[in-house]
């Protein structure tokens, strides 16, 4: 891989985590309406999550729909918005690169804590199942 593939994957997962953290910002703000936060709420949800739609692992299908989904997912959250709200939430995350770093630190626990709570589900069906028929 090429040193310009390679800086232009970092230059698009900064600006990923920029917008991601603007919406966490837009989700917090008390002017926020509660359509927008659960939108906004779900594009996050969706964002650290380690299940997709469509798995990773098919060739085509496993990136477009992350290309598809949380572009579409953000912009619905940012037409909920009251005008401005927006705009101001993502220069308030680019003023303050150091509370992007912080919160890509905390997805990394909200993603080791899906994955223990997907797995303890996954535990509990599997006991209902060998319950119910053994």
């Amino acid at each position: 891989m090429t040193l310009l593939r390679k800086l232009w994957r970092l230059a698009n997962r900064q600006q990923l985590m920029l917008h991601l953290a603007a919406l966490w910002k837009l989700f917090r703000h008390p002017a926020t309406p509660r359509p927008a936060k659960w939108v906004a709420l779900a594009v996050l949800v969706y964002a650290i999550s380690p299940i997709d739609l469509v798995p990773d692992f098919i060739p085509v299908l496993g990136q477009i729909d992350d290309l598809i989904i949380l572009p579409l997912g953000l912009s619905l959250a940012v037409r909920l918005a009251p005008a401005g709200l927006w705009q101001a939430q993502l220069a308030d995350a680019r003023a303050h690169p150091d509370q992007v770093r912080r919160l890509a630190r905390r997805a990394w626990w909200v993603l080791i804590g899906l994955i223990a709570l997907s797995v303890t589900l996954l535990v509990a069906v599997i006991a209902a199942l060998v319950r119910s028929f053994g």
